[in-house]
């Protein structure tokens, strides 16, 4: 099955067995890309073991994420580059670069498009963006942050910011886009600490309680600072449920070296592969991949990096394989959960490191998106 194929059908219906020979050919296939068209990327492979022929994909060579703000690794010529992600860091940390040509941007669309589209549906919601417009001012080069608007921003019409630029709550036009918007169902989309710093906190603090129940809302990332504050993602779901009324909420795990293969939160709050990507669990200490239900170090796979070798990556994130082809929800691919950073990690949470969190800097976002 082609990519544009994985594109048009439901991305969760591959069973394990296809889904396995499929993925071990892809990446296999995209490792010898990268190989002949990055020579810093093929200069690291020829350091490695040679591969084994048994076709397992655990064998496959693997990147550590972190190299991407050691070195520049691109695939394409520069003048062939469209689009420059940065991930996070404070102003101290050096943040990583990933380079996007027009037929890996057009497929992390692609692919976006697909995923989304299987928990909303076809029809395009009146959306609340819960961040500044100014995140996005610089439509060549995005933090991850402005990576994540972009790419939901399009299942949603009539776009209102809640935020300012000092990252407040433009009250007056919520109250105007709730009165239009009557009884509809309206998406909301923001970064998940901020969701409870600036909408959630700002509401309850000023004692308003509102009316979102025909809504949903998806996050993702910043999730450092709720677990210091001992807020877990069924805290934060009872609470944005009693204080804004938000019902359906799904949070994604995503990095902006992966950008387009993002993993969805389902009904079950399982964390779901869909079939154009994959993961494994690792030992931290080993690196031998573990049996489902060990937890680990999470390694993505994905088939939509042409221009950066960032198909097959060892994360700083540490997660646990729940089963494959049987979650509750009936979406076939592996089912997982993700409980935080490794304990050496630099930290980089989505809106952890938020500029108005450490002194007024424009700081980048996190590469988990």
């Amino acid at each position: 099955m082609t990519l544009e194929q994985l594109f048009q059908s439901n991305p969760y219906e591959m069973k394990a067995e296809d889904k396995k020979k499929m993925m071990f050919q892809e990446i296999s296939s995209l490792t010898k890309l990268h190989r002949e068209r990055c020579e810093p990327y093929e200069n690291i492979n020829k350091a490695l073991p040679a591969q084994h022929e048994e076709g397992m994909i655990e064998d496959l060579p693997f990147l550590p994420v972190r190299l991407f703000k050691l070195a520049e690794l691109r695939s394409v010529e520069k003048e062939a580059v469209i689009k420059t992600l940065t991930s996070s860091g404070t102003t101290s940390q050096v943040v990583s670069r990933i380079f996007l040509d027009k037929e890996t941007s057009l497929f992390q669309t692609k692919a976006l498009v697909t995923i989304v589209k299987s928990y909303l549906g076809n029809q395009r919601l009146p959306m609340i963006i819960v961040d500044s417009p100014n995140v996005i001012k610089d439509r060549t080069s995005f933090s991850a942050r402005g990576a994540g608007i972009m790419g939901l921003i399009n299942f949603g019409r009539n776009h209102f910011y809640l935020l300012n630029e000092s990252m407040e709550i433009n009250w007056e036009g919520l109250e105007q886009f709730l009165e239009a918007h009557k009884g509809q169902e309206i998406l909301l989309f923001g970064f998940t600490f901020m969701v409870w710093k600036y909408f959630y906190k700002a509401a309850l603090e000023q004692n308003k309680k509102i009316s979102l129940g025909k809504s949903i809302l998806i996050h993702s990332g910043g999730w450092k600072k709720l677990l210091d504050e001992a807020v877990d993602n069924e805290t934060f779901k009872s609470r944005i449920k009693d204080q804004l009324g938000i019902e359906r909420i799904h949070n994604f795990y995503g990095m902006v070296e992966q950008v387009g293969s993002i993993f969805m939160e389902c009904e079950h709050g399982r964390l779901h592969t869909p079939s154009f990507a994959d993961l494994l669990v690792r030992d931290p200490q080993t690196l031998e991949v573990l049996p489902n239900g060990e937890q680990g170090i999470i390694q993505v796979m994905s088939l939509l990096p042409r221009s950066y070798p960032g198909h097959n990556l060892l994360t700083e994130d540490l997660g646990t394989i729940l089963g494959e082809d049987n979650c509750p929800c009936g979406r076939h691919g592996k089912s997982f959960v993700v409980h935080g950073r490794l304990p050496a990690a630099e930290l980089r949470g989505c809106s952890d490191t938020h500029a108005f969190d450490s002194g007024g800097n424009n700081g980048n976002t996190s590469s988990q998106i």
